[in-house]
């Protein structure tokens, strides 16, 4: 084979599988020797190598026997450092967690999927407890963006691992986390395809939490098709029931405000370029206003972030302790905003919320929302040395997605062209709560124009 197996999506890597071309042990070993071979070390922060080994060999009796799981059987997938794995401590990117008591199970997705035939083959690095749209790690050191070519970038957080882990060719697919984008940044920022779903359609026990009124899972991988394919291994089911194509060209709104302050030229031109290639195809595209984004960002600076509120409540402990001191001090300070909002202030960003995405849901009813996933490409990490620069530089990049997050969206980020020195811009498209099967369905069938 000249291409890696890594490099291949789920689906061309599933029917050399399931064809007998290639054997799932032969493939979990080349992908083990390729990610140990690859230069950057952050990537992974550990190998599962006993594991995915035996899984392999495992899927590799069941083929020649005749008796394969599915489409999925014998295919690697890498875990966000999130995720339980029976026998490991999850360490969620920080050395505080090093000495945590191994998991007793996997994670319920983790399990899922291994039912369903795949192989886990490592655990990606993200940034600690998840707290960053920006990738970066101290403690583990932090993952290159897989397309930047002139200065070491960033990969987009806190998925970090996970993201550069697909876009370098390293494995077929790798499941991340997304509270505020943690999904869809590093996919855009990389140049790969981001599925976030709507909060609880996966179970979430064994899933290190950073703010459960939040938290939401899915895949990084190549295509559409590879998202829908996993979301169905996910929620237990042998097949997926997305449809091929919708039963209509699509119904997209553009927003008007925020999304697109302060927006690199380049972003804009590959995202205005998008969608031009799709009304071309038939869909219709209106541009209006969201009365809620900016009351969201309001609320944010009056009340504080939800995710603060939450994030502080599950780490409190861990604060006022001297394991604090061995943290990242930018992840520390961001918790600690979480202090100063008080029981009345959590209760009315609460009662907000659920006005809000009431609100937006009449607004939008069945139509899609397409906006830029982040305002600008993956900048330098040397530029975002000086806690100033970095916290900006946070807020920016995660101000798109995090609206998404606050109103229950599921979501796709497709790579939509390139921007400023060639690199990955990503289209973001988005459904109200629960009608995932339909952003999967409308994604699966513009993917390749959104991509031209």
């Amino acid at each position: 084979m000249t291409k890696s197996y890594g490099a291949m999506s789920i689906a061309e890597l599933s029917a050399l599988i399931q064809t007998g071309a290639v054997d799932p042990l032969e493939v979990t070993e080349t992908v083990l020797a390729g990610i140990e071979a690859h230069p950057d070390k952050a990537i992974f922060v550990s190998l599962l190598k006993d594991r995915a080994l035996s899984e392999a060999r495992a899927s590799s009796k069941r083929l020649r026997e005749g008796r394969s799981l599915g489409l999925l059987d014998g295919i690697p997938i890498a875990w966000k450092d999130l995720f339980d794995i029976e026998g490991l401590p999850t360490t969620a990117g920080s050395k505080v967690l090093k000495t945590a008591a191994p998991a007793a199970k996997d994670a319920a997705i983790v399990n899922l999927l291994k039912q369903a035939g795949m192989v886990a083959v490592g655990r990606t690095n993200m940034s600690e407890f998840a707290f960053s749209g920006i990738g970066i790690n101290p403690h583990y050191g932090t993952p290159r963006n897989a397309k930047g070519k002139d200065a070491p970038r960033i990969p987009g957080g806190s998925s970090s691992g996970s993201g550069v882990a697909v876009a370098a060719g390293l494995v077929p697919v790798a499941m991340g986390t997304d509270t505020g984008g943690s999904i869809r940044i590093p996919s855009a920022l990389n140049g790969i395809v981001g599925y976030k779903a709507t909060r609880g359609r996966y179970r979430m026990d064994g899933v290190y939490p950073l703010a459960t009124s939040l938290d939401s899972l899915g895949p990084l991988c190549r295509t559409v098709q590879d998202a829908v394919w996993i979301d169905a291994a996910m929620r237990g089911l042998s097949v997926p029931q997305t449809a091929r194509k919708p039963t209509a060209p699509l119904d997209i709104v553009i927003p008007t405000d925020i999304v697109f302050d302060g927006a690199e030229p380049g972003v804009v031109a590959a995202f205005e370029t998008a969608i031009g290639r799709l009304e071309k195809a038939g869909c219709k595209v209106s541009r209006i206003a969201f009365p809620a984004f900016g009351e969201i960002l309001a609320l944010m600076a009056s009340r504080g972030a939800l995710v603060n509120a939450e994030a502080f409540a599950l780490h409190r402990d861990r604060l006022l302790g001297p394991e604090a001191a061995d943290m990242d001090q930018r992840v520390v300070a961001r918790t600690r905003l979480g202090e100063k909002i008080t029981l009345p202030d959590y209760i009315a960003i609460r009662e907000a919320r659920a006005r809000l995405v009431a609100e937006t849901e009449a607004l939008i009813g069945d139509r899609f929302v397409a906006f830029p996933s982040v305002a600008h490409v993956a900048p330098k990490i040397a530029d975002l040395a000086q806690d100033e620069a970095f916290f900006a530089a946070n807020g920016k990049t995660l101000r798109n997605t995090l609206l998404g997050n606050f109103l229950d969206w599921c979501g796709v980020s497709i790579p939509c062209g390139t921007g400023d020195q060639d690199m990955p811009v990503g289209l973001l498209l988005s459904a109200n709560a629960n009608r995932d099967e339909a952003v999967l369905e409308a994604a699966l069938a513009y993917e390749e124009i959104v991509r031209g």
